[in-house]
């Protein structure tokens, strides 16, 4: 079913380039035609947390009065080449009906940027929020992280590695938790052309992949792939997995049967949340360790 509607989607993007409508593409289409969550609503748009123009990000939020409420960054993926936040608001609104003052950043994108810019770029997004989102209704002593894909690639890398938080002068401790949704994590040596045009480039190779920076510290992760990925093998989630669980880190790995690369993240939609629990186990989670009281012991880095 979803590939089907990708295919009628991909052909009303083509309907429309030959009417001389640029800029489409079948997620935006989807993003733009597909119900919506309706106990969310955006907040705040475009504000910027940098100088450059795809250094923006939106919030949406529960409806209502809302105070002290977890807060959720959520980076999209795109192979570190595409993607723009105008695209996935589907996903910000999902997240924010669960209860999230959401954050949904653009960020930097190769050939302007690369490893690890972009990574960068999430640091300081994530400082905007501790710095601005009660305003919005949420609690900067709550902040989670997600991502799908490439996104899933650097919201498990700022949880796991200091370095870019401490670079934008965040706390490492600030992140209670991160879901990544059909991520690479362990993905050396470079064998195909994003991952060599991306990250061929650093001087170490090994500090580009986040199962390296696994450890006794690291924050509570939710991992989650389809059984019939084919882009990014479901080795990255369980050797991931596995490696946190060996570092008595608390994990939670789903493999959902049938579900390939683009339906873990069309399962946040209302479209086709019932391919998967996806939706409501990662919100579960992240909500149980965002009000987790945290004590100043522990996950000291």
């Amino acid at each position: 079913m979803i590939r089907v509607l990708v295919a009628a989607l991909s052909f009303g993007c083509l309907l429309l380039s030959a009417l001389g409508l640029s800029g489409c593409s079948p997620l935006a289409l989807f993003d733009a035609l597909g119900p919506r969550d309706a106990g969310a609503r955006l907040s705040l748009k475009d504000a910027a947390y940098g100088e450059d123009p795809r250094q923006r990000l939106d919030v949406f939020a529960p409806v209502g009065d809302v105070t002290n409420a977890p807060v959720l960054v959520f980076f999209y993926g795109g192979s570190w080449k595409s993607g723009s936040k105008e695209d996935y608001a589907f996903v910000a609104q999902a997240l924010a009906a669960q209860g999230f003052v959401t954050v949904l950043p653009d960020y930097r994108l190769y050939p302007q940027v690369r490893f690890p810019d972009f990574l960068d770029d999430g640091a300081r997004a994530i400082a905007w929020a501790r710095d601005h989102i009660a305003s919005y209704g949420g609690d900067p002593k709550k902040i989670v992280l997600a991502g799908h894909s490439a996104g899933a690639y650097n919201a498990v890398m700022l949880a796991l590695d200091p370095t870019y938080l401490r670079r934008a002068g965040v706390e490492p401790r600030t992140i209670r938790a991160v879901a990544g949704l059909s991520g690479p994590y362990d993905f050396f040596p470079f064998d195909q052309s994003t991952s060599i045009d991306v990250f061929g480039q650093a001087p170490d190779p090994k500090a580009t992949q986040p199962i390296n920076f696994a450890g006794p510290n690291s924050p509570p992760t939710f991992l989650a792939t389809g059984d019939a990925d084919k882009t990014v093998r479901p080795a990255n989630t369980k050797n991931l997995a596995a490696r946190l669980r060996d570092m008595r880190v608390g994990v939670q790995e789903r493999i959902y049967p049938g579900l390939d690369h683009a339906d873990t993240l069309l399962a946040l939609s209302i479209t086709f949340r019932s391919k998967a629990p996806e939706l409501s186990e990662m919100a579960a989670f992240l909500h149980q360790h965002a009000e987790r009281r945290q004590l100043s012991s522990v996950r000291m880095r």
